[in-house]
Parts: C-alpha cells; sequence; structure tokens
C-alpha cells in the first residue's frame, strides 16, 4: 500500500508540474501565435500524453493492485487527474443525462470494489440544460463522496436519491460504512465539496445514515430557467 501511494504521489507531482508549465504563455520569441491559443494547445497535448503515459501507469496499478480498495484509489486519481487537465473540454450537459452518467460511474465503481448501488430517482424529475460549471460541480460533489464512503467508510452499499424540492435539486449520498464526523472537518475534499455545493448556489452536510454510515446531502439549486421539458 506504501508504495502505491508514493507512486501514485509522483504521478500526481508530475502532472501538476505539466499543468504549471501549460498555463505560462509561450516565450516573446514565439512570432505570430496568440498566448490563449498556445495554452490551449498545450492541454491538448497534455491531455494527450496523460492519457497515454499516465494513465497507461495508472491503469497498470488497477490491474495489478492487492486489493479492490487500491484499485478504486488508483481509479480515483485516474480519473481526478483527467478532469483537472479536461476540465475545459468537459461540454455543459442536460440533468438527466447527467445523472446518467453519474449512476454508471457509480455503479461500475462499487462493483469494482464489491459493492452495491441503490439508485432511486424521482421519476418526474424535469430536465433541465445545465451550464459547464452546473456540470463539473455535479459531477465532482457526487465523485468525492463515493470515494470518501469507499476509502473512508470501508462501504459496501450505496444509496443515491435525487428528487426536486422547489428550485432545487435535492442529492442524498447514503452509506453502510463508519460514520466519522470527526474526520469531515475543513479536508481538501470536503471543503472543495463546499465550495462547489456554494456554486451551485445551494449547500452541502454529512450527517449519520440510517445504516450506521454517512449520509451526504447537497441542495442545489438549479430549476427555473433553461428548462428542456
Amino acid at each position: 500500500m506504501a508504495y502505491l501511494l508514493t507512486l501514485v504521489s509522483l504521478l500526481l507531482l508530475g502532472g501538476w508540474l505539466w499543468l504549471r508549465r501549460a498555463a505560462r504563455p509561450p516565450p516573446p520569441q514565439v512570432p505570430a501565435m496568440p498566448a490563449e491559443t498556445a495554452v490551449a494547445e498545450e492541454r491538448e497535448r497534455i491531455y494527450r500524453d496523460l492519457h497515454d503515459d499516465v494513465g497507461a501507469k495508472l491503469l497498470q496499478l488497477v490491474h495489478g493492485a492487492e486489493n479492490p480498495r487500491q484499485a478504486e484509489l488508483a481509479r480515483s486519481v485516474l480519473q481526478d487527474l483527467r478532469d483537472v487537465v479536461s476540465r475545459s473540454r468537459r461540454p455543459p450537459a442536460p440533468l438527466l443525462q447527467l445523472l446518467g452518467e453519474i449512476e454508471a460511474e457509480t455503479r461500475q465503481r462499487l462493483a469494482v470494489a464489491g459493492g452495491e448501488l441503490v439508485w432511486e430517482q424521482e421519476s418526474e424529475l424535469p430536465d433541465v440544460a445545465l451550464d459547464q460549471s452546473q456540470t463539473l460541480h455535479l459531477l465532482r460533489i457526487s465523485r468525492e463522496a463515493v470515494s470518501n464512503a469507499l476509502s473512508h467508510g470501508a462501504a459496501h452499499w450505496l444509496r443515491v436519491r435525487s428528487f426536486r424540492a422547489g428550485p432545487e435539486l435535492m442529492l442524498e449520498i447514503t452509506d453502510d460504512g463508519r460514520f466519522q464526523p470527526e474526520q469531515i472537518g475543513e479536508g481538501r475534499g470536503t471543503s472543495s465539496m463546499r465550495e462547489r455545493a456554494a456554486g451551485l448556489q445551494g449547500d452541502i452536510r454529512w450527517d449519520a445514515g440510517t445504516l450506521g454510515g454517512t449520509k451526504v446531502i447537497l441542495r442545489a439549486r438549479v430549476f427555473g430557467a433553461g428548462r428542456l421539458t
């Protein structure tokens, strides 16, 4: 496990250094190409490198992991790296399409970890057009909640409920693992989830779940303008 964490840390450091280099404008002697174009092209190149090089190494860790928890850790890091680089590439999505993506990804992650997913989605949930920011915030909050349940809560069962409450989308993610309120605190992951919830004009909280684990409750104001159906 220590070897895995060390290797993952080195890969993350390498990806961070690549991103810092990509954010720098081109040197003055490079003619004609605008700085924004150069940065965009460099990010595209880095995305390909991450997919082909770093991604391949992380996939080796996924398939060679000693247990499902290690495989899940490597898989989560791989997805996070791709998200960082492809942030500007992620197109906005309608709400129901995004929830479908979240369900499929969560079901796959639970299957790899030997767990079970119960997905409960309101049948009359309206479909609305989300912007890119809303799409990313909802995706990353749900992904981080699942990661915490698997990595910290040692969960084997997960229930995700989504329903409308007035102008807000309610997303509840409940697990059967360990509820450790003292560890929620102000860590990087939970702080990021709070910031993203605020970006959705909502909030997020962590309560004790009905089966002894943790319930993550997100309120996101997404209904109103932009309704599709």
